[in-house]
Order: structure tokens, then C-alpha cells, then sequence
């Protein structure tokens, strides 16, 4: 054999020792970082709609944060599709998103007082997504910085109420809910945490800020519900009081007027100047009865139109409710 054609075959040999390494190494990096493989290839597929990357742009996403979510292949779904795909087995209560089978699904609240709800839904999403992908080292450290949290947060009762209903529903995920509760909807938080959620918003101040927005379109109905209906209580005690104080007033003021009758008409009094003051005295106390009914039929006006003011709150408020709920179909129409 020549040099020339020993030389070209140990090239050929070289190369293909290169290439056979190349091919072994890139199915080691797929196989140690193969989630973030089928999460690139996902996001060189998915296509977002102007409604998803609007979420993504009012979120205030990182490029992480968005990395996931479109990873996620989020999709805005109406009542029937929305209710396919994400399970929920308490009717009375409502659920905007769910992340299933590595998927993101938010539904498609129609509400304009709610401006925002989609946003946060969607973020709230996509940490799950996130947490998902921390391994076991990760997820340890930063359960320790949300139980923190959440001790801070003991005596917020609606929270508590939230996390008592994951346990029934999502069992084992309590610590998965907080990673998403806490990051949308508590404003201040430890610097460690704050440090953590960074990688995944640019601003995460803003979707906290949507949070309370829309919140507060439902504690602002129900403090005016509480005051009303304290209002209400306590008008309705008055005029029992004062109607039943009134009965015996008129009562005692109607046998004062018969005794004094019978002792004019008997000539008791001793003097006309007698009978004009004890007369007087009559006439005042009926005065004042008749003020005090007045002053009862006011109360009772008062308390119809307050309770007609409640009813229209509750009803804002069920349509509050009816509009997140996927559960409950929409009412009909004439």
C-alpha cells in the first residue's frame, strides 16, 4: 500500500471517530437535557395567537418565563373545550386554567370588569410548568423559601381557603400551588424569593397589580354586600324596638285619654286652668307618638331600598361569578 493511501485512510478512520463522538456526545446532551429538548423543539412549533403574546407582554414574561409558557403550547379555551380539558369536579367552584399533560389551558373569561384575570391565569400556568421542571435539589430549596412565605401569610383566610381546596382537589400539590399563588398575587415577598421568581418575570410587580385589580372588582361587592346587610340588621332592630314601644305608648296614651274623658266628663278637675294642662299634656304625648311613626315608616322605607340596593349587588355578584365559572352554563335569554 503507499503513503498516500495509508495517509487518506487513517483521515477516513480520524473522521469517523470524530463524528462517531460527536453522535454519542449529542445523544448524551439529549438524553441529560432531553425536557429542555421536547421544550425547544414545542416552542419552534407552537404559533401564539395576539391574545396569547399579549399575556406574555402584560405578564411582564422574562424570556424564561415565556420559554416555558409558549413550551406549554398555552391555548384560550371557551366553556365546552375549556371543561374537556381541565377537570373539576366542584361545580360551585371555579377554575381559569389548569396545566395537564404539559399543557397550558386557560379559560376564555368574557368579562371586561375582569381586565386582566386571563394574564395572571396564564402566569400562574406557567409556573407550573416551571416548578415541574426543578429537580428534586431545586424544588427542596425553594419549598423551604414558600413554606417561609406562607407562614407570613397564616392569617390570610381566603389563602387558606384556596390551599384547603387543592388539598381536596389536587392532592400532594400544595407546595406546587404556593410556587404560583404566591409569585401572582402576594406583592411583597423575602428578597431570596423575589431573587428566584426574577427568572421568570421582568416586572413580576405588574401581575400582581392585575391580580388586585380584578380582585378587588369582587371584595369591593361584597364589602358593600357586609355593610348593607349590617345596615339592614341594624334598622331592622331599631324598628322592632321602637314599634314595639310605640304599641305600648299608644296603648298607655289611649287609656290616658279615656281616664281623662271620663273625669271631664264626671267634673273632676278643679279648675279649667287643670283641665287645659292635663289636656295639653295629652295632645303633646300625641304628638310625639305620631312623630315616632313617622320616624318608624322612614326606618322601613330606608330598609326597602337598601335591600333592593343588596339584591342588585348579589346580583352583580353572581354575574361576577357566573362569568368565571365554566361550570355553570349562561343564562338564557329571551
Amino acid at each position: 500500500m503507499s503513503r498516500a493511501n495509508t495517509n487518506s485512510h487513517n483521515r477516513s478512520s480520524i473522521s469517523a471517530l470524530v463524528v462517531a463522538f460527536i453522535l454519542v456526545a449529542a445523544a448524551i446532551f439529549v438524553y441529560m437535557h432531553r425536557q429542555y429538548v421536547i421544550d425547544q423543539l414545542a416552542v419552534w412549533q407552537y404559533k401564539p395567537s395576539a391574545e396569547i403574546a399579549d399575556i406574555v407582554k402584560k405578564g411582564s414574561l422574562s424570556d424564561k418565563g415565556t420559554f416555558y409558557f409558549y413550551a406549554s403550547r398555552p391555548s384560550l379555551e371557551d366553556r365546552t373545550v375549556f371543561n374537556d380539558r381541565c377537570v373539576n369536579q366542584e361545580v360551585q367552584a371555579a377554575i381559569l386554567g389548569c396545566y395537564t399533560n404539559n399543557d397550558i389551558y386557560i379559560y376564555n373569561v368574557q368579562n371586561d370588569k375582569l381586565e386582566g384575570i386571563k394574564t395572571v391565569t396564564g402566569a400562574h400556568e406557567m409556573l407550573h410548568a416551571a416548578y415541574s421542571r426543578l429537580s428534586d435539589a431545586e424544588k427542596s430549596d425553594v419549598d423551604r423559601l414558600i413554606e417561609a412565605e406562607y407562614k407570613k401569610l397564616k392569617n390570610n383566610q381566603a389563602l387558606s381557603q384556596r390551599i384547603a381546596f387543592y388539598a381536596k382537589t389536587e392532592p400532594g400539590q400544595r407546595n406546587n400551588e404556593l410556587h404560583s399563588l404566591i409569585a401572582t398575587e402576594t406583592q411583597t415577598i423575602s428578597p431570596k424569593l423575589e431573587k428566584y421568581y426574577k427568572q421568570y418575570f421582568t416586572d413580576r410587580q405588574k401581575v400582581v397589580a392585575l391580580h388586585s385589580q380584578y380582585e378587588s372588582e369582587f371584595t369591593s361587592l361584597q364589602d358593600k354586600a357586609d355593610t348593607l346587610t349590617n345596615e339592614l340588621k341594624a334598622i331592622a332592630s331599631s324598628v322592632e324596638m321602637n314599634s314595639k314601644q310605640y304599641n305600648n305608648d299608644v296603648q298607655q296614651l289611649n287609656g290616658d285619654i279615656n281616664s281623662f274623658n271620663s273625669r271631664a266628663n264626671g267634673g273632676d278637675f278643679s279648675s279649667q286652668a287643670a283641665f287645659a294642662a292635663e289636656r295639653d299634656q295629652l295632645t303633646a304625648r300625641a304628638d310625639q307618638l305620631d312623630q315616632t311613626r313617622r320616624d318608624v315608616n322612614q326606618s322601613i322605607a330606608r330598609y326597602d331600598r337598601l335591600q333592593t340596593e343588596l339584591e342588585s349587588i348579589a346580583t352583580q355578584s353572581d354575574a361576577l361569578n357566573r362569568s368565571i365559572n365554566s361550570k355553570l352554563a349562561p343564562a338564557p335569554s329571551v
